[in-house]
């Protein structure tokens, strides 16, 4: 029986996943980094690398691997390729396969982008009393797409994403303040508020993820979201992409303390 995900370290979520648990990670090695993956092939990696500067919200840099790489500081020990709980692969930009490795699909030209993501400043949210909805339900956190497009860069494009947190209106202030202090995992929200300013129709019909509920008296508070670079391979369509499931991340070495700036 595995432990809570609260009582695991990196290493040992790392090792659940590549034994087989399938699980979105929020919530699991409190104190630790997460982050979104996406390996390309190589002749697209500067294209990537450009797309994330000039997006710097929904795409923050943790770290790149050389070509083929398949582990690296941020997962010592670990293989990129196995230790993430799952994955997507994308062909031509269509989704082909969710396994819960990639070996069969790994090519020693692929480089992979690791990118800052939004759960791992829901510890320091918790610790100051901010509830996080989602990890109250036990679900996934609610992904979706929005009107507004991302910087282009070479032969990607695409959408922005955010996730979504229902916040009590009396608390918002200390989550964009707490997160704000955060930046290479997305940082202060992007939008408060009403979600058709985003040109989200519905929040019951996320994009990736499960829906939640706003309470009466909360407000909805948007993140931007390391799941755009998906929706940028959706729409721009390589030869071959792969990424994480959405909402099911690697769990890194870094402690999160390390991103918090003043």
């Amino acid at each position: 029986m595995t432990p809570p995900p609260e009582s695991l370290s990196p290493t040992q979520a790392r090792e659940a996943f590549r034994t087989g648990l399938r699980a979105p990670t929020s919530g699991y090695a409190p104190g630790f980094a997460q982050a979104n993956v996406l390996a390309l092939p190589k002749d697209l990696a500067f294209d990537m690398l450009l797309f994330a500067q000039r997006n710097p919200k929904p795409c923050p840099v943790l770290g790149v691997l050389e070509p083929g790489q398949v582990t690296s500081g941020l997962l010592a020990g670990g293989d990129i390729r196995t230790d993430v709980p799952a994955y997507r692969v994308y062909r031509d930009g269509e989704l082909v396969a969710e396994p819960d490795d990639v070996l069969g699909h790994w090519r020693d030209d692929l480089v992979t982008f690791l990118l800052g993501c939004s759960f791992t400043f829901e510890t320091p949210l918790r610790r100051a009393g901010v509830p996080v909805r989602h990890l109250d339900l036990g679900v996934n956190v609610p992904m979706y797409r929005t009107a507004r497009r991302c910087a282009p860069a070479g032969s990607l494009s695409g959408p922005l994403v955010v996730s979504m947190r229902p916040i009590p209106a009396h608390q918002v202030a200390d989550a964009v303040r707490i997160t704000s202090r955060y930046p290479g995992v997305h940082g202060a929200p992007m939008h408060v508020g009403n979600p058709a300013a985003l040109g989200i129709e519905d929040l019951d019909s996320p994009d990736f993820g499960d829906a939640v509920d706003v309470p009466t008296g909360w407000i909805p508070v948007f993140w931007a979201c390391g799941v755009t670079p998906q929706a940028a391979v959706m729409e721009s369509k390589p030869e071959l992409a792969i990424s994480h499931s959405p909402g099911h991340m690697l769990v890194t070495d870094l402690p999160d303390a390390e991103l918090q700036v003043p």
